[in-house]
């Protein structure tokens, strides 16, 4: 326990003042300390972010083949919008265009792997790639890799956007 006395005083004039001893408890003030800390690092340690692991494949010089079935590509554009296409580039590849939402993308790529589970007899043959756009946000890219992890999607690719794209897409990319 501590305590802080304060002894009596006297004036200039001789005359002595009397003054009662002043004792403070200090223990409740320690109390208040330890709960402050506790509840600060209690929640520092609740806010710590998470984040998803991307990894990165080593340069080769072999080139690993796709199966053009199995690949599918998704052109993140502005405004929210997706393009994607099935298979490898041709002049005459169809480009469509869906949405983020769960009825958008997650249902083209689940009914991407199904269709891959029946023609392989696996869906993990099936391939991911992704190319953002200039004209898209960083939440377009975090919420298609989301899309990834959901779906279980287990070979994705981060590529950039060609001129190909570029010339197929109805929209400018830039």
């Amino acid at each position: 326990m501590a305590a802080i006395e304060i002894q009596a005083a006297k004036k200039k004039t001789g005359k002595r003042i009397i003054k009662k001893s002043t004792r403070v408890d200090l223990t409740p003030m320690v109390d208040l300390g330890f709960l402050l800390i506790t509840f600060f690092v209690f929640t520092t340690t609740m806010t710590k972010p998470t984040v998803m692991n991307i990894i990165t494949p080593k340069e080769s010089p072999d080139e690993s083949l796709v199966c053009e079935t199995c690949a599918l590509t998704a052109i993140l554009a502005g405004d929210d919008k997706i393009f994607y296409y099935e298979g490898i580039q041709q002049d005459n590849t169809v480009i469509n265009q869906t949405t983020f939402d769960a009825a958008g993308i997650r249902m083209l790529l689940m009914k991407k792997k199904a269709m891959v589970q029946r023609v392989k007899g696996t869906a993990d043959e099936m391939v991911l790639i992704v190319k953002p756009s200039n004209a898209s946000r960083y939440k377009n890219f975090v919420d298609i890799l989301d899309e990834v992890a959901i779906t279980g999607i287990k070979h994705y690719f981060i590529d950039e956007v060609t001129a190909w794209d570029k010339k197929m897409l109805p929209v400018n990319l830039h």
